[in-house]
C-alpha cells in the first residue's frame, strides 16, 4: 500500500503511459488544435524517441561526472592547487558557450548525428558536476581528516574513505542539477539528425506545428521531473548516511 503512495511510481506511470497513448490521442489534439492536419506526430514512436533521449542523456552525463569529479578532486589536492582558478573558468566558459555553438562546430568534423551532441552536452554539464565535487570536499571537517591521518590511512584512502563520503550529498546536487539541464538541452540534439524526445518539437516548430511541440515538451517536462525527484531521493539517502 505505501509503494501506491509513492508520488515517483505515479509520475514514472504516467510517462510511460502518455508514451503509449499519445500515438492514439488524434482525437484530443484535432480537437485543441483544430487548425492542424496532422495533429499528432506519428514519424517515430514516442518509446524509440524517449529511449534515445535517455540514451543520450546517460551517456553525456556519465562523461560529464567522470571527467568533473576528476577535475574537482586532482584541483583540490596539494599538487594540482595551482590549475583550480584555471579549471573553474574552463569549465564556466564550457556553459557560457551555446550548446548550439557547440553543434555547429562539431558537426562539420564529425557529421550529423548522435556525437557531436555527446560533445555538447558533456561540456555543458562539467560546471555543476566540477563546482558540486569542489564544495562537497570543501565542506568536509578539518577533524574527520585528521582522525583519518591519525589512523595511518594514505591520502588516496583519506579520499575514498572519508572525504568522498562525506562530500556526497553535495556532490550529488551538483550532479542532480548536470543531468536535469541535459535532459533539457539534449532536445537540441535533434537539429543535428539525433533522434530525441527533441523531435516533435523541432519538427513542430519548423511547421508551424505547436500541437508537436507541446506533445515534445510535455513528454521532456514529466522526465526531467521524474529524474530530479529520483536525485532528491538519492540525496536524502545519502545525507542520512553520511549524518
Amino acid at each position: 500500500m505505501r509503494l501506491l503512495r509513492d508520488p515517483l511510481l505515479w509520475l514514472m506511470a504516467a510517462f510511460i503511459a502518455l508514451l503509449i497513448a499519445l500515438p492514439h490521442s488524434e482525437a484530443l489534439f484535432a480537437w485543441l488544435f483544430p487548425q492542424q492536419p496532422r495533429p499528432v506526430y506519428q514519424q517515430e514512436s514516442f518509446v524509440n524517441l524517449a529511449l534515445a533521449h535517455l540514451e543520450l542523456v546517460a551517456i553525456s552525463s556519465f562523461a560529464a561526472v567522470v571527467i568533473g569529479m576528476a577535475l574537482g578532486i586532482m584541483v583540490t589536492r596539494p599538487w594540482g592547487r595551482e590549475f583550480r582558478t584555471l579549471a573553474e573558468t574552463v569549465v564556466a566558459a564550457g556553459q557560457t558557450f551555446p550548446p548550439v555553438a557547440v553543434l555547429a562546430v562539431a558537426v562539420p568534423v564529425m557529421g550529423f548525428g548522435r556525437d557531436p551532441a555527446l560533445i555538447a552536452l558533456t561540456i555543458y554539464g562539467l560546471l555543476p558536476v566540477v563546482q558540486g565535487t569542489l564544495a562537497g570536499l570543501a565542506s568536509v571537517p578539518e577533524g574527520a581528516k585528521e582522525v583519518a591521518t591519525g589512523m595511518g590511512m594514505s591520502r588516496m584512502q583519506q579520499l575514498v574513505k572519508v572525504e568522498l563520503p562525506l562530500a556526497a550529498p553535495v556532490i550529488l546536487a551538483g550532479v542532480r542539477t548536470s543531468v536535469i539541464i541535459n535532459i533539457g538541452t539534449a532536445t537540441i540534439a535533434s537539429t543535428v539528425g539525433a533522434s530525441t524526445l527533441g523531435t516533435p518539437i523541432i519538427i513542430g516548430l519548423s511547421g508551424f506545428n505547436t500541437a508537436y511541440v507541446m506533445q515534445g515538451a510535455l513528454l521532456v517536462a514529466l522526465l526531467a521531473i521524474i529524474v530530479d525527484r529520483g536525485f532528491e531521493r538519492l540525496v536524502r539517502l545519502t545525507t542520512r548516511h553520511a549524518g
